[in-house]
């Protein structure tokens, strides 16, 4: 039978406990952009463009956006 002591407690979301947090890494990090996923399907969200918004949505959105900046900062 264990002990009190030796019993490892688990922390929210299954995570095991006492170790340091992990630094939270954006959606757009994540995608490897500069334009912002998570303002973008606020957005989405917002302008009620659809009932529902998919997860992938705002991040191929920003993808394109960023793909049309560059696209027209070059031929600037």
């Amino acid at each position: 039978m264990e002990s009190a002591a030796t019993k490892v407690k688990k922390g929210a979301g299954g995570r095991k406990g006492g170790g340091p947090k992990r630094k939270p890494v954006s959606r757009s990090v994540k995608a490897g952009l500069q334009f912002p996923v998570g303002r973008i399907g606020r957005y989405l969200k917002k302008g009620r463009y659809a009932q529902r918004v998919g997860t992938g949505a705002p991040v191929y959105m920003a993808a394109v956006l960023e793909y049309l900046a560059a696209e027209v900062l070059e031929l600037a």
